[in-house]
């Protein structure tokens, strides 16, 4: 592809055009190789950037590397300004916005903070396996992380170092607050995977409301090694499916099973599927069902920056 490593595309360069340069193409392909060799030839060294891509075997250090922007590209003025690199740095530790299916910015009615006030929180915590926090809040486990529901602020806080932050996440707000309204009794997992076409709503997933995972096979398509690596560092566990798959825990007693397929590139494409415990319809209506997936997906793509 004309795309570098490093990310600079070179499709849109008249060096390419007139034969003075050719792509560096990406840290897995053969131009890559063939640029090392003629870099180490002519100039007696390599670019550093692509050098480690190639040895990492990663693609594009934007979008697949968990480091990035790291020292190759911060102790030099190539190929990117200081001024972006900050705002790479910056931009990819915030949490990404969360839109609804028709694109309009997720937004948790004040209410739905009422309703988890109206139940008794001892009895909530035995439901859900959660753990009481003072008189008006509770503590969950979300995929690797501590969650604290802070009633009293109306807000949800994740646990950074020994203190409780306050997180702008308005879909794990709604996912959080939905979780626990409509948990009524302990439900036992059924341990039947089932897919969403299973579900008694399932005419809810068409068109726009069905699953956002084509970003998860254009970041992991060619990368199964990545996906394991971001599927175990949220606290996944392995299962013997597909060509990767993994047991995700986004609360206590909501597994999600994410299937990958590599796919063959003759025939196929790679392939990502979700299913559920047939007890999922216990906790969610098919609006939150949509809401946790994608919740989970973009936890997926964000790989160790999560």
């Amino acid at each position: 592809m004309p795309t570098g490593a490093c990310g600079i595309n070179c499709d849109v360069c008249k060096l390419r055009l007139l034969g003075i340069c050719s792509s560096c193409g990406s840290g897995k392909s053969l131009e890559a190789k063939r640029k090392l060799e003629a870099q180490k030839r002519i100039f007696g060294g390599n670019c550093t950037i692509l050098a480690c891509a190639s040895l990492n075997q990663i693609a594009y250090c934007m979008r697949d590397c968990d480091l990035f922007p790291c020292e190759n590209f911060t102790q030099v003025d190539y190929p990117f300004s200081r001024g972006f690199l900050a705002m790479q740095a910056r931009r990819l530790r915030e949490m990404p916005p969360a839109f609804d299916p028709h694109g309009h910015p997720v937004k948790v009615p004040p209410e739905y903070w009422d309703r988890p006030q109206n139940k008794d929180l001892n009895t909530l915590c035995n439901f859900t396996l959660a753990n009481p926090h003072g008189s008006d809040g509770l503590t969950l486990h979300f995929l690797n992380e501590d969650i604290l529901v802070d009633m009293k602020a109306k807000c949800i806080r994740c646990l950074r170092g020994k203190a409780w932050e306050r997180t702008d996440d308005p879909l794990l707000e709604l996912i959080t607050l939905l979780y626990l309204d409509k948990v009524k009794s302990f439900h036992p997992l059924s341990k039947e995977m089932i897919s969403k076409n299973d579900l008694k709503e399932f005419h809810f997933f068409v068109g726009k409301h069905d699953f956002n995972l084509e970003p998860l096979l254009e970041r992991y398509g060619d990368d199964i090694d990545g996906f394991r690596q971001a599927a175990e560092f949220l606290g996944g566990e392995r299962l013997e499916m597909a060509d990767s798959a993994y047991r995700l825990l986004p609360f206590p007693r909501v597994p999600l099973y994410y299937l990958f397929w590599k796919g063959d590139d003759a025939e196929f494409g790679p392939q990502v599927s979700v299913l559920f415990d047939r007890s999922i319809e216990e906790y969610f209506s098919a609006a939150g069902i949509w809401g946790l997936v994608n919740r989970v997906t973009l936890a997926l793509l964000r790989g160790r920056r999560s």
